[in-house]
């Protein structure tokens, strides 16, 4: 196991240790890491701030959502605003704004999505994991676009011997209409190691909720005299606006499947395959409108401006399939290899948005003002070759090559009804690209001294986008003018160099420090999604736009205090260049473009006291200050703070085992953070806004037998009311039996 491997090279670099290495407890071993390296070193030894979350914490925090499995983490921001029903869910990291500048992994396999850098995390199990790996900081010099932030990996289990679990579970929200209703759910998993060389895993997971309203209707438009039932509010911004109803219960539901298969020829050479495919889909129930007649008490549906499609939110959601090979060796003793291929084929991701002419049945004879449905195929092919081999007697370097291709289509086809996205007539809007990027990489890491290892590393990246398309047309079926439009191919290289130090001057304090670039290469979206209002404003891509930059530097300090206590801060700046935003070109005109300069700089704090094996207390908390400091699109932002970054994260909690029970409560604060980076959006909980709050979780389990196990958890234990844009859940229950064999 890897665990095995580490404790040969802890002991093989340390000398006669060994055999006290070999006895000791499997919990008592170096916590190791493969991301930060691309090979495996103890975590104490990472050349940047780590976080591993191990099959067991994962186990223990039971989450729903893979990335609910990082929420507690210092450094990390997990979006997740409406529960499972959230599409827009993200994680980021160091303030380093929104998921497409974040890379995340899954096995090596790149999931951010081609057409927009986002990554879609539903369909995904967190039973399917062995670990999640959080590498902070610039990893371009590894990995190339998207690791501006930094990188996460969620790496899957393989069994080692004959294994089967079966979770179910139900819940619902404390006050019915507050959370998510009659949640749903179910996951099954089959493992085994057959003839001592092939593993095989095979997983299916669904769930579903009736939900509750998320999505509200409200308008700067006062009903008139003679309606009744609206409440007056405000806009996210301040104004005064009125809320006249709902658009009816949220509802989701998802599904993934995962099957793999690893072969070992021998202890060194291993062939692995994997098949993945996720879903999800979300829908509206009935809407409700809050508006009555004051005379007869008949509910209005419209008034002036305001039409009954005001009320109608259309479905949408995600299918997609994901296919690796990986391969690795050993040559020559000391040479190793692996070779990773991957292909991501998204079969749709779509939705629909209702026009003027919805109605609550449906649609009139004109599909032209109903709603239209909006799908983007999408695929990611990627290759990566790596080398590591041990050179003299204190260096290891690493080295090798990737491939990645990226193509996106998306088509915009009227409907007859919007309830049903399969009835599409003429099409409206199609736009379409691919990019692809060829990379080199190498890092030496060398050990200077028995307690001072430094890593040097650098990534060349050569991009290129081409065969861009786009065609807008009117209601009748003939472009627009200046339509269609085909772009001519655009490339550009980037080069990502890294140095780190990692020193450990006493056995309980590791002190390390870094100095990197990163990059990230604008998506199809932003290079070529084009599409007019029908207000008539336009709002284009840029097919000249060039990869985005930052410079980024930290340095911190781990330190062992007393018996189970340790704490660890960390210092860093991000200098963030060439940031893509829309530009106001004139009244009915806006483009992205290559315009902004922006800096951030934080402080992470992490304290840990553990009591024997059964009580763990933590606390942590991030502090990250950012600042707009150019942007000639829109100058009026410039000393604003940047998007999507909350000023304070902060989480505390308490995590017991004992005897047949264990258990965790903990809290957890995000402060306001903005959407408009003017910052005008400061008026907080309406709808719309992105609040502050502070939300306590708390979880029990009772180990029924050997093999059961039955657990009861409470979400938002106080019933924190506030807003994610849309109405963030209340209080909520669940209950879940798991069998294990």
């Amino acid at each position: 196991s890897s665990l095995v491997m580490l404790g040969l090279l802890v002991s093989s670099a340390f000398g006669e240790e060994v055999k006290e290495e070999k006895v000791k407890k499997a919990e008592e071993l170096p916590e190791i890491v493969v991301t930060a390296t691309r090979v495996e070193t103890p975590v104490e030894f990472a050349p940047a701030s780590v976080n591993v979350v191990t099959k067991e914490r994962i186990e223990f925090k039971a989450p729903k959502t893979i990335d609910e499995a990082l929420n507690d983490i210092p450094g990390v921001f997990v979006k997740r605003g409406k529960g499972l029903m959230d599409t827009l869910s993200f994680i980021t990291l160091r303030g380093i704004p929104q998921q497409k500048r974040t890379l995340i992994l899954m096995d090596g396999v790149v999931l951010n999505n081609p057409y927009t850098g986002n990554v879609k995390m539903g369909g995904y199990y967190p039973e399917d994991l062995e670990r999640v790996e959080v590498v902070k900081g610039p990893f371009s010099s590894l990995y190339g676009g998207y690791a501006m932030g930094g990188v996460v990996q969620f790496i899957t289990k393989m069994p080692e011997k004959r294994e089967f679990t079966f979770k179910t579970g139900y819940g619902s929200s404390w006050k019915r209409g507050e959370a998510m209703d009659d949640l749903r759910r179910v996951y099954v998993s089959y493992g085994d190691k057959l003839w001592n060389k092939l593993s095989i895993f095979l997983s299916y997971g669904r769930q579903d909720t009736n939900g509750y309203p998320t999505d509200f209707n409200v308008r700067t438009t006062k009903p008139p005299a003679g309606i009744t039932g609206y409440k007056e509010t405000y806009t996210r911004e301040g104004r005064r606006a009125y809320l006249i109803g709902d658009r009816g219960d949220n509802r989701w539901w998802d599904d993934g499947i995962t099957i793999k298969a690893q072969y070992e020829f021998t202890k060194d050479t291993k062939l692995r395959l994997s098949f993945m495919r996720n879903r999800y889909e979300y829908n509206y129930d009935d809407p409700h409108t809050y508006l009555r007649n004051a005379t007869t008490g008949a509910p209005v549906w419209s008034y002036g401006p305001v039409r009954e499609n005001t009320f109608l939110a259309g479905p949408g959601g995600w299918v997609q399939n994901t296919y690796a090979l990986g391969f690795e060796t050993k040559l020559f003793k000391d040479l190793s290899i692996k070779i990773n291929l991957s292909s991501i084929n998204t079969e749709k991701d779509w939705y629909v948005i209702t026009l003027h002419g919805a109605t609550r049945s449906g649609c009139g004879p004109n599909p032209t003002t109903c709603g239209y449905v909006s799908n983007t195929p999408a695929d990611a092919y990627m290759a990566d070759i790596q080398f590591s081999l041990p050179i003299f007697s204190n260096q290891i370097l690493t080295f090798g090559g990737s491939f990645r291709r990226e193509y996106a289509h998306t088509k915009e086809k009227y409907l007859r009804n919007w309830k049903d996205e399969d009835s599409t007539t003429t099409l409206k809007y199609e736009s379409k690209g691919k990019a692809r990027t060829y990379a080199l990489f190498v890092q030496d890491e060398i050990m200077l001294l028995n307690n001072l290892t430094a890593y040097i590393g650098f990534r060349k990246d050569f991009w290129k986008t081409y065969d861009g398309y786009v065609i807008d047309l009117h209601e009748n079926g003939t472009p627009k003018a200046g339509y269609p439009k085909e772009y001519p191919s655009k490339s550009a290289s980037s080069f990502s160099p890294k140095v780190s130090l990692v020193y450990k001057p006493f056995e309980t304090t590791t002190l390390r420090g870094s100095i990197g670039k990163a990059f990230r290469p604008p998506t199809v979206y932003e290079l070529y999604r084009t599409w007019t209002t029908r207000t008539g404003i336009t709002y284009a891509g840029n097919p000249q736009l060039d990869p985005e930059t930052v410079v980024s530097w930290d340095i911190g300090i781990e330190q062992k205090l007393w018996k189970g206590a340790k704490v660890s801060l960390t210092y860093f700046e991000n200098y963030m260049k060439d940031l893509i935003y829309r530009k106001t070109v004139n009244a009915t005109y806006q483009e992205l473009v290559n315009v902004g300069k922006a800096e951030s700089r934080g402080v992470e704090f992490e304290f840990e006291q553990r009591f024997d094996k059964w009580l763990r207390l933590f606390m942590n908390f991030t502090y990250t200050d950012s600042e707009i400091k150019e942007n000639k699109a829109n100058p009026k932002t410039e000393g604003k703070r940047l998007t999507h970054t909350p000023l304070w994260i902060a989480n505390v909690g308490l995590e017991f085992k004992r005897s047949k029970f264990q258990g965790y409560i903990i809290g957890r604060y995000v402060d306001k953070w903005y959407i408009k980076d003017d910052n005008s959006d400061k008026k907080t909980y309406v709808y719309g806004s992105y609040d502050e709050y502070f939300v306590v979780d708390g979880r029990i389990s009772y180990q029924l037998t050997k093999f059961s196990k039955l657990s009861f958890e409470v979400d938002n234990i106080f019933n924190k009311k506030y807003y994610q844009y849309f109405k963030a859940p209340g209080r909520q229950w669940f209950v879940e039996l798991s069998l294990k064999f």
